[in-house]
């Protein structure tokens, strides 16, 4: 390779990690007040309002604050950051809206959204940090209700201890700027896929200028037939399901049946213009677990918790 074409490669991924690094700047820096901080087995969690009334949940790493959810307390279904949005679109692609799980609960924006804007919906969350339970019932009014479960422990370890079975499993967590590595397996979608009802359909949350990236669509394809990808600014959301591939109307068909019914605030068929095609390296193998099968639910139990500096 030509010193011009390594020098060209090198600027590519500066100017990648730089758009990455919008999201992870310290929020003490742009956040007006903080309002809580608190150190938890997980978490450093820090709690900003801003001038504008909205919350910052923020989670520490060092020096670098990772922003984890933007909340209008005066707007519960308002969804400020627009990847929240494009994964409801996974509402259009699911055979039915009667039970969801949500891996990652977070600020809870995606979660209490569709709990609110689908009445008949169970939707089940699995949050890892009481702490995060907490501040989102607290501050967000996101709290444990009729059709609404909260579930604190590991969003995998849920997946493996439940019975129920799923229209939808939206996954959503992290941990800093990165997806927790037992949530981007093969044995992790096999998981979720199990739990998913016939004509149901995964959603997740997937950062693109981090190295897993390509190995994670290569893993999720590895699992499911048939993948979609729509923009979420910095992010990119990965919606995978089984069967025959739906068409371009058929999705369509769905969406406008499903916002006459509904009237979600973020119209379903506008969200589905948000679909595109990423740049992939599909010669990735797929991840898997580096841990036996039977020691997992133990194994991510320990790895979850906080290392000391």
């Amino acid at each position: 390779m030509s010193h011009r074409a390594k020098a060209a490669g090198s600027l590519a991924i500066v100017g990648a990690l730089l758009i990455a690094l919008l999201w992870l700047v310290p929020a003490r820096a742009v956040e007006d007040a903080l309002v809580e901080k608190v150190e938890s087995l997980y978490n450093d969690i820090y709690l900003y309002r801003r001038s504008d009334g909205y919350y910052v949940l923020s989670f520490g790493a060092r020096r670098l604050h990772y922003v984890e959810s933007i909340v209008n307390p005066r707007d519960e279904l308002e969804l400020p950051v627009s990847y929240t949005r494009a994964m409801t679109a996974v509402s259009v692609y699911s055979a039915g809206l009667d039970d969801a799980a949500m891996i990652g609960l977070g600020g809870g924006r995606t979660s209490w959204y569709l709990h609110k804007s689908i009445p008949e919906l169970r939707l089940s969350a699995a949050e890892l940090d009481p702490a995060v339970v907490r501040i989102d019932a607290q501050y967000f009014g996101v709290k444990r209700e009729p059709n609404f479960e909260i579930n604190t422990v590991d969003g995998r370890v849920f997946l493996a201890r439940t019975d129920k079975s799923f229209d939808i499993v939206l996954v959503d967590a992290y941990r800093g700027p990165f997806v927790p590595f037992h949530l981007l397996t093969r044995e992790f979608f096999t998981l979720a896929k199990k739990r998913l009802k016939p004509g149901g359909a995964l959603v997740q949350n997937v950062e693109p200028s981090t190295m897993l990236f390509d190995s994670a669509v290569a893993t999720i394809s590895n699992v499911f037939t048939n993948l979609d990808f729509y923009k979420g600014e910095g992010n990119i959301v990965v919606v995978a399901y089984d069967g025959p591939r739906k068409s371009a109307a058929e999705l369509r068909q769905v969406a406008g049946e499903r916002q006459a019914k509904y009237n979600f605030r973020y119209d379903m068929s506008k969200l589905l213009d948000l679909q595109f095609s990423p740049r992939v390296d599909w010669t990735k193998q797929p991840l898997t677990d580096d841990f036996a099968p039977t020691e997992y639910l133990k194994a991510i139990e320990r790895r979850n918790e906080k290392r000391g500096e």
